[in-house]
């Protein structure tokens, strides 16, 4: 989307969030209940400097989970891509696993491995991997068939036609992938921290609903939301730095 096409969106979350406000405060809805955006905001601003090392550790947990993921999901779409065989009987399973909720697998990675952060980066890893995985497969698919037959007519193997035609031609195929798999990430992480950690915003989230401090729930969601766009935004802007190339050919 362009940035001068945004102005619609935010046009349209301003008037939900004045109708949010005007509704709360004409029904005398409690604070417990449901806060107006304006109580939320404030409270923002009072909570931050307590939310910030919280904010850190989710930040952590999913820079490792996700990069992980990254890695793992490339390298096993690859290995995958080159042998078919093992693709055919790979594909079902990596299918199946994607059927076991998060919430279901959680209780058992921490019953494995122990409460520290090393389930909670598999939570992650395991979530995003899919995504990236699938779309980096299709990417390979993708490459055309003509390119193909001319490198092959040159003489080219096939290492060559996959690091200088596949591949390249991939990369927008794997971070459509990435940035689905990088706001899943985020989510994770804070449903992860709900089933046991010391320090997260699912921690602060968690802490904040027992005490029935609701406008704090609404501020931890809120940053989970920034956090997920922040995310998004920036395997956006590595997309097209690393596929200015592709831009550039359409121009000439």
């Amino acid at each position: 989307m362009r940035i001068e096409n945004m102005w619609k969106p935010v046009l349209a979350l301003l008037i939900a969030i004045t109708l949010w406000e005007i509704a709360v405060k004409l029904l005398q809805i409690e604070v417990w209940v449901l806060p107006a955006p304006s109580v939320i905001a404030k409270e923002m601003f009072i909570v931050f400097p307590a939310i910030f090392p919280h904010m850190l550790a989710t930040i952590k947990l999913v820079f490792i989970g996700f990069s992980s993921a990254i890695v793992l999901g490339i390298s096993v779409a690859t290995m995958l891509h080159i042998l078919p065989t093992a693709r055919e009987i790979v594909m079902p399973f990596l299918v199946i696993s994607q059927n076991i909720p998060t919430i279901v697998l959680a209780p058992l990675l921490m019953i494995w491995f122990g409460l520290g952060d090393f389930p909670k980066y598999l939570i992650i890893a395991t979530t995003a991997f899919f995504p990236i995985a699938i779309a980096t497969l299709d990417g390979f698919r993708q490459t055309e068939r003509d390119l193909m037959h001319y490198m092959q007519m040159m003489g080219a193997t096939k290492k060559q036609i996959f690091l200088r035609l596949q591949l390249p031609d991939a990369i927008p195929s794997i971070f459509s992938g990435i940035k689905i798999a990088a706001t899943y990430s985020v989510m994770t992480a804070v449903v992860a921290e709900w089933l046991g950690a010391q320090k997260g915003i699912g921690v602060f989230m968690t802490l904040s609903a027992s005490s029935y401090r609701t406008p704090r729930v609404f501020v931890a969601i809120v940053i989970t939301i920034i956090l997920s766009l922040a995310f998004f935004g920036l395997f956006l802007a590595l997309e097209k730095w690393f596929t200015r190339w592709k831009r550039n050919e359409g121009v000439q």
